[in-house]
């Protein structure tokens, strides 16, 4: 099988190096990088030193770079493509790839934002290769993971989801391995909704946790998050099970309290008193949640899906509450049903 990983960010690289360590020697993996000095420096290190410092990259995996085109050479031989671009990338990235006839996947999470004034919602990831590359075999590849566990070769367990049986065959044969759990699933959109509330719900939880509020309210805040994230993928056509699974309860519990979540430590650096930007520039790196909270309000207030959690941090976001008062804001809501 030869897979070809387009983006070396953090988790691209990551993903690439799980893929290049399993014990199967027909494997062949590449990883692109769009800039030509961070190829050379991966190639001449075999470290990414920017993202994943310390980690060592493995000599099977093939250092590409270049501009890429529907006919390249590196596409026209792949059996297997991976998306390792933020959510912002992925449009121009699924049009790039429309015409290929092996299966795609993505590793974003979250809504991609608003086009333009005329588009007052954003589209997750499934909706948007609707849009621009409707023929192509494609999913999505999910799950409780941090780029760096994943890298080391921690265990760790993933989703594959796709509405095409061989997308999800071809996934799970690429990726399972002795470290890496790989489930099948046909729930796209459950899957998706999962990866993207989940990054919101982290800033909150983080919030709580910098605000030193105990582990009662964090178990609250991420148990009525669960219902906030299960609701919006309801309404969506979600199956209520997979919030369950790893992609929802399981991708929550993991970023909402695991030190290495850049959402959480959004979260905890306001609380500290940092202003938003601040708090992003002391990351270098994207943390997803910032970036898309806005948009799962937006797309759940299109659909009427009450999400107080959600608009609470997008108010934090925007400076129009302070981290005290959006949690007093959410405790001091009305008494209402636990399952409604």
């Amino acid at each position: 099988m030869n897979i070809v990983v387009l983006g070396a960010g953090a988790w691209g690289t990551a993903l690439a190096i799980s893929a290049a360590t399993q014990t199967v020697a027909s494997r062949r993996v590449t990883l692109w990088a769009r800039d030509a000095r961070q190829a050379d420096d991966l190639r001449q290190h075999r470290e990414n030193r920017r993202y994943l410092s310390g980690v060592a990259v493995p000599e099977a995996v093939q250092i590409a770079t270049g501009p890429l085109h529907s006919g390249s050479a590196l596409l026209d031989g792949a059996d297997l493509v991976i998306v390792g671009t933020p959510m912002a990338g992925l449009r121009a990235m699924l049009t790039l790839l429309a015409s290929q006839s092996v299966p795609v996947a993505w590793l974003c999470k979250g809504f991609e934002a608003p086009l333009d004034a005329a588009h007052s919602t954003g589209l997750l990831g499934h909706e948007v290769r609707a849009q621009v590359a409707p023929q192509l075999m494609a999913g999505v590849l999910s799950g409780p993971s941090f780029a760096l566990e994943v890298a080391r070769g921690q265990p760790t367990a993933l989703v594959a989801a796709s509405e095409h049986v061989s997308v999800r065959e071809t996934l799970v044969a690429a990726f399972h391995g002795p470290t890496l759990r790989v489930y099948a699933n046909d729930d796209v959109v459950g899957v998706e909704v999962g990866g993207a509330v989940k990054n919101v719900l982290a800033i909150a939880t983080g919030l709580c946790d910098g605000l030193g509020l105990g582990l009662n309210a964090r178990a609250a805040l991420i148990t009525r998050g669960l219902t906030e994230m299960t609701r919006l993928g309801l309404a969506l056509g979600a199956k209520a099970e997979t919030f369950m699974g790893l992609s929802g309860l399981g991708d929550l519990v993991l970023t909402a309290t695991g030190d290495l979540s850049r959402n959480r430590k959004v979260g905890q650096l306001l609380a500290q008193g940092m202003n938003l930007q601040q708090a992003v520039d002391s990351l270098g790196h994207v943390a997803e949640g910032v970036y898309s909270a806005r948009t799962v309000a937006q797309r759940a207030l299109s659909m009427a899906v009450d999400m107080p959690i959600t608009n609470a941090v997008v108010a934090l976001l925007d400076g129009r509450l302070r981290p005290d008062q959006a949690v007093a804001a959410l405790m001091g809501r009305d008494p209402k049903d636990e399952l409604t």
